[in-house]
């Protein structure tokens, strides 16, 4: 059976409002099925509307990073847990054991939470990473904090569309573990503000089983148009199954 790339498609919802939400999620239509709630729609809005996508039969990637001493995190993401979200994120560099208490809190409360760590900001080059002292290519430092994420429990990563094919190489590609790539953008669009970024198809072809995509879907004129365009475009290529 050849995999619904709807299921691979999380649509970012980077807006400040509820009802900006809710028109992103009523314009895309059936085009997608998850989206992202991050740090500005949560703060503005709250938990609330994390619970009213949930309720409208949405999943949510809450993309939070948590990044707090193990027993902070364990709770929040147990808070989580509770609001019925499908994906959250940790900060890979929160270390092993951090890492391991959201990841045993995670199992404890909802076997099918997905907990990603997310290991270098797709935002960061190898500038950026020596200004905090992490010397060496981008791709060193995703593949190791994929490493520790991986061994702490977490059931996936997020690293740019430039790493997938590495942590693929390198983690086993036969190994049940999600990549979600940010970082994504269509043929000709803005790439905003990323500096390691792809096409759709760029990300599925390394090996990536989840693409966050925003403004090029977001702010089109016509979102569920350009959410199909992009599904279309991911469907091109051979979607590795989800377990």
């Amino acid at each position: 059976m050849t995999p619904d790339p709807r299921e691979r498609l999380i649509v970012a919802l980077d807006v400040s409002s509820a009802s900006a939400a809710q028109k992103i999620v009523a314009d895309v239509g059936d085009s997608a099925f998850t989206y992202k709630v991050g740090m500005q729609l949560y703060t503005a809005e709250g938990p609330r509307v994390v619970r009213d996508l949930v309720a409208s039969g949405r999943r949510v990637f809450l993309d939070l990073k948590y990044h707090d001493i193990p027993n902070t995190v364990s709770a929040a993401v147990r808070e989580a847990a509770n609001l019925g979200v499908s994906m959250l994120t940790v900060h890979a560099t929160g270390g092993s054991k951090m890492l391991r208490a959201a990841t045993d809190t995670a199992r404890n409360a909802n076997p099918d939470l997905l907990v990603l760590a997310v290991t270098v900001l797709t935002s960061m080059d190898e500038t950026d990473l020596r200004e905090i002292e992490l010397a060496g290519p981008v791709s060193n430092a995703v593949l190791r904090l994929a490493k520790l994420a991986l061994a702490q429990g977490c059931r996936g990563v997020v690293a740019s569309p430039l790493e997938a094919s590495a942590l693929r190489r390198e983690l086993g590609r036969d190994r049940d573990f999600a990549i979600v790539t940010p970082g994504v953008r269509p043929a000709g669009s803005s790439a905003g503000d990323q500096a390691r970024f792809s096409t759709p198809a760029e990300a599925i072809a390394a090996g990536a089983s989840h693409i966050v995509v925003g403004r090029p879907i977001t702010a089109a004129p016509n979102p569920a148009v350009a959410a199909r365009s992009i599904l279309e475009e991911m469907a091109s290529h051979a979607l590795p199954q989800l377990a």
